[in-house]
């Protein structure tokens, strides 16, 4: 790809994500969305929880009940579309970013997300339909449409659903499973794009049936071999499971200080990474997992609502939190390894800087969060000679670290030359490699290495990578389906699913940065209007809940 195209997309998605993802109010109306309704409903993820569970194991199943799949089979398609590289690459991106702090935002990202959950999904099943080939349909859209009479606002979230089906659920999948393989067994990243993309149309040319029977055997599968290998890690790093803990929440209304490589995160921007980070992880408030529990066999909407209360749960309570104690108890997080240098993630400074200087390490933190600093960048040309740059004067900052070992190669060769440095960015098409912290799947691989199985640990994030991030993938291609039928009728669907393989394969050999971008501010365009629509109805979803109960009394006399 074009490296002026790509810098001015770059800088084109920067400023969406300013004003979305990553603007101040976003975190805010994500987590107050959740708060309100969970004071407004009592804490309905508490109430509600062992019921959900009960009601997942087929306890009020009735054999008449309209719908494509089972509770399970609902439960399992919504959390393949949830668990995948914001698992695994999303939590070591949060801490990356953010410090410690940022796990205890997802955290509370997840816990009010639990409630969140539970009214998209009730409100999205209650005004579900049937399409042309008699299958049923549902989503925020909906809701917009049929119960709001919104039919602009319905429009603009399907829209952003069949963007985001690419942003969130296929992009950054691709890109991790590719760069995952490529790290620990060296497989080229076109060729398991190109083998992941050819099993991803066979599955999803087959619709919700063949969807919904793939979800429910791979994530259960999944889910114990990453739990196993987890805890291969937690066991050789058990002293540090307490102190991890206890940083997570001392730094959470504080910000994280620089520790080692890591120089530091302001409370602002590990609160803002933690919830946006959470959102991409357990899609609480997305208006996405309704697409998917509004196919399932169930007559009543609230039960279906209470099913959908596990998945935070499951996906960022249990899951997430594993990840990060493995990332943190091993100390990865903070070490520098060895690193290709991706451009945009690339900065020269002027001056000299080690974060061995509290100076120094004080300057480079407001810098990186965004306050009052003296650090400029740098303007000028550099000499080269055999790879190395022959003057000082200057630092690199590669993946927010003072990078070291700065090497500069072209065609596989050490450079020997100038390179011109315009505005703190490399203008020159060299391959610049050293040592700088890294992040996403790459941070967890390293972490997991670190464990009872030693560098076999890897294999396991490979694999479980692989696992969660295609079904991730499949989940969200049934999402994009959804929309495209609702905004082009039935005959768009084999089009859209042609383009969105396509996009799977092409993302396999794409900048991990520019897609993790493309995911943020994806993700903000769907849970905009979907939380405006919920909020609009919270008289509504109370009255629901009331009705559901009674009905429950009156066909379960014996209670529970």
């Amino acid at each position: 790809m074009n490296e002026d195209f790509v810098s001015a997309l770059t800088d084109l998605l920067n400023l969406m994500d300013g004003y979305l993802g990553s603007a101040q109010w976003f975190p805010f109306a994500l987590l107050g969305t959740g708060i309100f309704f969970t004071l407004y409903l009592k804490f309905p993820q508490i109430r509600f929880f062992n019921h959900a569970i009960r009601i997942v194991r087929g306890k009020y199943d009735k054999e008449d009940a309209k719908g494509d799949a089972t509770h399970f089979q609902a439960l399992a398609t919504a959390i393949s579309g949830t668990v995948g590289t914001g698992n695994i690459g999303g939590v070591a991106l949060a801490i990356y970013l953010g410090g410690p702090a940022a796990l205890f935002w997802m955290w509370m990202t997840a816990f009010f997300g639990m409630t969140t959950k539970f009214v998209e999904v009730t409100l999205s099943h209650k005004y579900r339909m049937v399409d042309e080939e008699g299958h049923i349909v549902g989503g925020p859209m909906y809701v917009m449409e049929r119960r709001l009479n919104m039919k602009w606002l319905a429009v603009f979230f399907a829209v952003a659903t069949v963007v985001s089906s690419l942003g969130s659920g296929n992009l950054p999948q691709s890109n991790n499973i590719a760069n995952g393989m490529a790290s620990t067994f060296g497989v080229p990243e076109w060729i398991t794009g190109a083998v992941l993309a050819a099993l991803l149309f066979m599955v999803i040319v087959g619709g919700v049936t063949r969807i919904v029977k793939v979800a429910e055997k791979v994530v259960p599968f999944m889910a114990v071999v990453y739990f196993f290998g987890a805890l291969a890690v937690i066991a050789v790093n058990l002293p540090q499971i307490g102190p991890s803990f206890l940083v997570i929440l001392q730094d959470a209304f504080t910000g994280s200080a620089a520790t080692g490589g890591f120089l530091g995160a302001s409370f602002a921007y590990a609160f803002n990474r933690g919830v946006n980070r959470g959102l991409f992880s357990n899609e609480a408030g997305q208006g996405s997992a309704p697409i998917a529990h509004a196919a399932a066999k169930a007559d009543e909407p609230v039960s279906e609502g209470m099913v959908s209360i596990l998945e935070p749960f499951i996906d960022t309570i249990i899951i997430c939190t594993l990840t990060g104690l493995v990332i943190l108890s091993s100390g990865v997080w903070t070490e520098k390894f060895e690193n290709r240098f991706q451009r945009f993630d690339m900065h020269y400074l002027e001056g000299s800087y080690t974060e061995k200087r509290e100076q120094d390490r004080a300057e480079l933190f407001a810098y990186l969060n965004f306050g009052e600093s003296d650090v400029k960048p740098f303007d000028g040309k550099l000499t080269v000679v055999d790879g190395r740059v022959t003057e000082g004067g200057f630092a690199v900052l590669h993946n927010r670290s003072i990078a070291e070992d700065v090497r500069y190669s072209s065609d596989g060769e050490p450079y020997t030359g100038s390179i011109t440095i315009v505005d703190g960015k490399l203008d020159d098409r060299v391959r610049v490699d050293g040592k700088s912290l890294v992040h996403s799947v790459r941070l967890t691989s390293e972490a997991f290495g670190r464990g009872l199985l030693g560098d076999y640990g890897r294999y396991i994030v490979s694999i479980t990578l692989v696992l969660f991030a295609f079904t991730t993938a499949v989940a969200w291609s049934y999402y994009g389906d959804r929309a495209m039928t609702y905004l082009f009728g039935v005959s768009s669907v084999l089009p859209y699913r042609i383009f969105y393989v396509l996009g799977f394969f092409l993302a396999a050999i794409a900048d991990t940065s520019l897609v993790w971008l493309v995911s943020a501010v994806t993700l903000a365009l769907m849970a905009i209007p979907n939380l405006i629509s919920i909020v609009m109805l919270y008289r509504e979803m109370s009255e629901t809940i009331s009705e559901y109960w009674e009905k429950f009394d009156r066909e379960n006399p014996e209670g529970y």
